[in-house]
């Protein structure tokens, strides 16, 4: 059992993710905003990624924290260094699928046809990515999920890569609810130690 801070544990992701986490048995901080009430296992906290120093207090202590907010909601520097301030070392960032390749050297998010209401928000998370994989002194995961990330099912199928994009039978798709089963699985399993890994059916 573990303990595990979320921050932004309201939102489609992180939801999911306390969940999981609360349903594998995991200790759970869940940190939001306007936090919601929980189970016995999972404490309520608020917290704002503007608020660097709040938030490296909330998550010291912790044996994993997961990153669940949105990129444009966010400072690399602020959000990496509040983590790096709290001691703890194993961090997990919930990513996004622009920055993932459809061919060697050819981001989803440079495509003609990438919706243009998500580049903003695909551009921020590729620099995050960035931003991380200069980083040597934290053990960080990027887990991106494929093209299409909604509502579904947890059926704990799917598939894993690295930094190309998946696309099965059905398109390039994943459920919110096997996204995290598949980070969870990381927490429990590390193995895409500094690394960006993807997850699709």
């Amino acid at each position: 059992m573990a303990k595990v801070a979320v921050i932004g544990a309201t939102g489609n992701v992180g939801a999911r993710l306390v969940a999981e986490l609360a349903a594998r048995s995991h200790r759970v901080t869940a940190i939001a905003r306007n936090p919601r009430a929980a189970a016995p296992q999972i404490t309520p906290a608020a917290g704002d990624v503007r608020d660097p120093a709040g938030l490296s207090r909330l998550i010291a202590g912790h044996d994993a924290v997961v990153s669940a907010v949105r990129f444009r909601d966010t400072d690399p520097a602020a959000l990496i260094g509040a983590v790096r301030d709290s001691g703890v070392s194993r961090y997990l960032v919930v990513g996004g699928a622009g920055s993932l390749e459809v061919a060697p050297g050819q981001r989803l998010v440079d495509q003609p046809d990438f919706p243009a209401a998500y580049r903003d928000e695909a551009l921020r998370g590729a620099a995050f990515l960035d931003a991380l994989r200069r980083v040597a002194d934290l053990d960080w995961s990027f887990l991106s999920p494929s093209a299409l990330i909604e509502a579904g099912e947890r059926t704990g199928r799917f598939r894993l890569g690295r930094d190309a994009l998946l696309v099965g039978e059905t398109g390039s798709r994943i459920s919110y609810e096997d996204y995290a089963v598949a980070l969870v699985d990381e927490i429990e399993r590390p193995a895409h130690l500094r690394q960006r890994f993807t997850v699709g059916y």
